[in-house]
């Protein structure tokens, strides 16, 4: 069975044609044409999501706040005709993963989509990789995952991105354009304040993760 995704597009003759192109691939596509029904079906949680800004009926920011409040881990890709520059930062923010801006063909679609599953479910597929244990906290690199103890800290796609290329190189200074190429590959443009940002959220939820600023560096996870 392939992955799990939901599609939110309120053009019905696009929004079929990328279903189409994402089941070719063996993707279980279901597709939503407006946004209140996706709304409701947060709670399947799907292993990825492919999100329209623009909805008759509601907008992307809204559906991606309730996502991340209900599977932080589960990828976002913003699909938008509207400005670039803005939806992009805005996008990135809120927890967004990746964004293509239209018109796009098709194809490019299902190749970032099967890029960012295999980054975010890599694990699922038999990578092996390492456990690290930095301040308390148990980094699971297989499963993507961060515990405090027992429990497990919620972290999204890009978070757990970035303590994961801490933890890989503790002790290494990180200028901002580093991270982004780490974090965000090279699909991100706009400001390198969307990195002061994930490092203020994972700071938030790893309080003893001991994330240093370096005057005129960046940041570097301390040993």
């Amino acid at each position: 069975m392939g992955y799990s995704v939901f599609l939110v597009e309120d053009n019905l003759e696009l929004g079929e044609l990328l279903k189409s192109y994402l089941e070719r691939e063996g993707f279980a596509v279901r597709y939503f044409s407006l946004g209140l029904p996706a709304e409701a079906a947060i709670v399947e949680h799907p292993q990825l999501w492919v999100l329209d800004i623009m909805l008759p009926d509601t907008d992307g920011f809204e559906i991606i706040k309730k996502i991340k409040a209900e599977t932080p881990e589960v990828p976002v890709i913003f699909i938008s005709a509207r400005d670039q520059t803005l939806d992009r930062v805005l996008g990135l923010e809120m927890g967004s993963d990746d964004y293509i801006a239209k018109p796009f063909l098709p194809r490019e679609l299902v190749i970032r989509a099967k890029k960012l599953l295999e980054r975010t479910y890599g694990a699922q597929q038999g990578v092996t990789g390492k456990v690290y244990l930095f301040d308390g906290y148990r980094i699971d690199e297989d499963r993507r995952s961060v515990a405090d103890g027992e429990t497990e800290i919620p972290l999204t796609s890009k978070e757990a991105d970035l303590v994961l290329a801490f933890a890989a190189n503790a002790g290494r200074p990180f200028s901002r354009d580093a991270l982004l190429n780490l974090v965000w590959d090279d699909n991100y443009f706009g400001s390198d304040r969307v990195v002061d940002d994930l490092i203020r959220r994972v700071r938030k939820k790893m309080p003893r993760l001991r994330i240093e600023t370096v005057y005129g560096q960046g940041y570097r996870l301390m040993v």
